[in-house]
């Protein structure tokens, strides 16, 4: 499993070993000993997964406030996704800063986003899954959101959205 630091702090890239034979493939997507070697503290508390039938669907900006701040694992099982963290940590070198990376079912790659990230995808495939692993419990009174056209942040996002719930669009403008 190899473990790359992305240009926000604490944000990272990860590549698990894959092992490939006449029956498929075999790769260990969470490896407890190695991201406590590369200082990433994570515990599962809770697996998400996200099932997407249309090319373009967005869903984002989300994150968690404390005491319920939760950091993820998110990799795309099936399809392709355009996978975006925003750094909200107000003692950050990188506050506001944002990141995108593709993820798909070809690379395998898994995003580590730490706690006080926005997170949010956008498909790039028809019938795209995305699984997030989660530190930390969901909590609908903590639950809260930037919008993902957000001036402050100008996010590049490869599409123009297809499909983008209610609330994703009616996120209110960031305030420092």
């Amino acid at each position: 499993m190899q473990v790359t630091d992305t240009p926000l702090n604490g944000l990272k890239i990860i590549e698990p070993d894959q092992f490939e034979d006449n029956r498929g493939y075999f790769l260990k997507s969470f490896e407890k000993k190695v991201f406590s070697e590369q200082e990433i503290d994570f515990t599962i508390v809770q697996i998400n997964h996200s099932f997407n039938l249309a090319k373009g669907t967005l869903r984002g900006m989300h994150f968690q406030v404390e005491p319920f701040a939760q950091a993820k694992l998110v990799f795309c099982q099936r399809g392709k996704a355009f996978d975006v963290a925003i750094d909200l940590r107000k003692d950050s070198a990188t506050y506001k800063k944002w990141y995108g990376l593709e993820l798909s079912q070809e690379t395998k790659q898994i995003l580590y986003i730490p706690k006080g990230f926005a997170h949010g995808f956008q498909t790039l495939e028809d019938n795209t899954e995305v699984i997030y692993f989660i530190s930390n419990e969901y909590s609908k009174e903590h639950e809260s959101g930037v919008k993902w056209n957000d001036p402050v942040f100008a996010v590049n996002w490869p599409l123009e959205p297809t499909v983008i719930a209610d609330k994703d669009k009616n996120w209110p403008d960031f305030q420092d």
